[in-house]
């Protein structure tokens, strides 16, 4: 599916003013992102059995010699960035999607062709239009249901290396992973744990080694660096842990993302829906033909601009990949947050409250829905704006369309400056000046789903939603009766329900209020 997104634009102009939409900047992390990405020659094996024992061989390697790598251009791209610093970078209006997720579709849809279609009807009817619509969100919803069916060869395990008992259970799945035969195979999968596993006691990587000399080459290290420059090299993610396990998955992966199953060992578990004493069989169920059904959850690509004295132009700072929330907020300062904020380059409101929040749906049960925020279900691309102890109790939630380009600045006549936190983690400090551009991200976050309810199960599960101790009791004459007959009592003692009714016997009054007014005459 040739996906197409718009890109992050920056409003900064080397007057010191914001500049309009019409000339669009992409920061140079972006670029340099999609360029990195865009270098992809390995595709996913189906599940036919030749192509899974001859994939392996027969894909060209990424170093080869025949095709630069990604690193190889990300490096020339950085020349040339280097190279003509003095010229504003510019891009096309639209850029392809390098998620592998959008291109696996390619061959279920022409998106191209059906824009083309509708671009050239210039005359399309209400009705047509409508037509048009249904059919795109019926096309979205296939390809959700769409299993992934594809030869998982690589597995990264992301846990809490302090945890004593994770890390035993980690050497668990290890081995099992190892030593399960697996794709016509007498032996299991590469298995990729966290580097500093690689000299625990608990972890005992040479007892594992001992179990069978092949599998000196199918345990692997994992560093951070690695999940930046070849993250298709990970076929599938198992993480072992909680929501914070996850949420360090995606800072791990700030590209692409592989497929992530999350195991429930955690505290609370909105995101993590396998239980972990049954892995053996979902990992065989989703490693098997059966595949893998998956769930893209939107992130924002969060990037910060910082403006230096008043004439010069904004110099693009840290950008980060969010899957729960940006937190904007007053920090240690006394006064209240002054923010500005636009959407598409038109001012929407000033910000005064102790901060914001801007969470993504699957961010909607955390922050945001401490501070008030609505629950939004994770397949609905939005952006939540959800304000921290507003100054006026007018501002109230709102709900955004994720195609705006949105824009936090923070004026230069602010008292104060502001922090802001991406899922909780690189916290900066934002001076009078400087400013966060927030989009739809192009890299969402594929977590594997077991049900198409699995996101009511988890707010059901966690946060008691719609559960009260015990429920109204019916009227239920028949039990009555019998009771009464136990009882020796043939009748009710009362006949009506006195909360709606006179309760006095040759009461004409049907309610407390009329019974006064009869007393009055009126």
């Amino acid at each position: 599916m040739d996906s197409r997104y718009p890109l992050p634009q920056s409003q900064a102009s080397p007057d010191g003013q914001y500049r309009d939409a019409s000339s669009p900047e992409v920061p140079r992390q972006t670029t340099m992102k999609a360029l990195a990405s865009v270098a992809r020659n390995r595709k996913p094996a189906s599940l036919s059995l030749p192509s899974m024992l001859s994939a392996h061989g027969a894909v060209p390697d990424d170093n080869s010699p025949s095709r630069p790598s990604s690193s190889q251009q990300l490096a020339d791209t950085l020349n040339d960035i280097a190279n003509q610093s003095a010229t504003p970078i510019t891009a096309l209006p639209t850029l392809q999607s390098p998620c592998f997720y959008h291109n696996r579709f390619d061959d279920a849809v022409d998106i191209d062709k059906f824009l083309e279609h509708i671009e050239n009807d210039a005359t399309m009817s209400h009705s047509r239009l409508v037509q048009t619509a249904t059919g795109v969100r019926e096309v979205s919803k296939q390809l959700q249901r769409r299993p992934i069916k594809r030869a998982v060869r690589n597995v990264m395990i992301v846990t809490k290396a302090r945890d004593n008992q994770l890390v035993y259970l980690t050497r668990e799945l290890t081995l099992w992973l190892l030593g399960s035969p697996r794709y016509g195979s007498n032996l299991g999968v590469n298995v990729y744990v966290d580097a500093k596993l690689r000299a625990s006691k608990r972890f005992d990587a040479h007892g594992i080694l001992s179990e069978n000399p092949r599998f000196q080459h199918m345990l692997k290290y994992w560093i951070p660096d690695l999940c930046w420059s070849q993250p298709e090299k990970f076929d599938l993610v198992v993480t072992l842990g909680g929501d914070g396990t996850v949420l360090f998955t995606s800072w791990l992966f700030q590209r692409i993302v592989p497929p992530v199953l999350s195991f429930s060992l955690g505290s609370l578990g909105f995101l993590t829906g396998f239980e972990f004493e049954k892995f053996k069989d979902h990992l065989d169920r989703i490693m098997g033909d059966e595949g893998m059904r998956v769930n893209l959850r939107m992130r924002f690509t969060c990037t910060v601009y910082r403006h230096g004295d008043l004439g010069q132009q904004a110099a693009e700072g840290e950008q980060f990949e969010v899957l729960n929330e940006l937190v904007i907020d007053r920090g240690p300062s006394p006064y209240v947050s002054n923010l500005e904020l636009y959407g598409d380059d038109e001012l929407l409101t000033v910000v005064q409250a102790d901060g914001c929040i801007f969470s993504t749906p699957t961010g909607s049960t955390a922050y945001s829905l401490s501070a008030g925020g609505s629950l939004v279900h994770p397949d609905i691309p939005a952006i939540l704006l959800t304000p921290i102890c507003p100054h006026t109790l007018s501002f109230r939630p709102m709900v955004l369309s994720d195609t705006m380009l949105l824009r936090v600045a923070i004026p230069r006549n602010s008292r104060a400056t502001a922090y802001c936190a991406f899922d909780g983690k690189g916290r900066l400090e934002l001076s009078q000046g400087d400013y966060v551009t927030i989009t739809a991200s192009q890299y969402p976050f594929p977590t594997v789903v077991r049900t198409q309810a699995e996101w009511f199960d988890s707010v059901s599960r966690t946060l008691r939603w719609n559960t009260r101790a015990a429920t109204q009791k019916a009227f239920d004459a028949s039990t009555a009766q019998g009771e009464a007959e136990k009882d020796d009592e043939s009748e009710w003692d009362i006949d009506t329900d006195s909360a709606c009714y006179a309760s006095e016997e040759g009461s004409m009054a049907a309610s407390p209020l009329r019974r006064q007014l009869s007393l009055l005459g009126m």
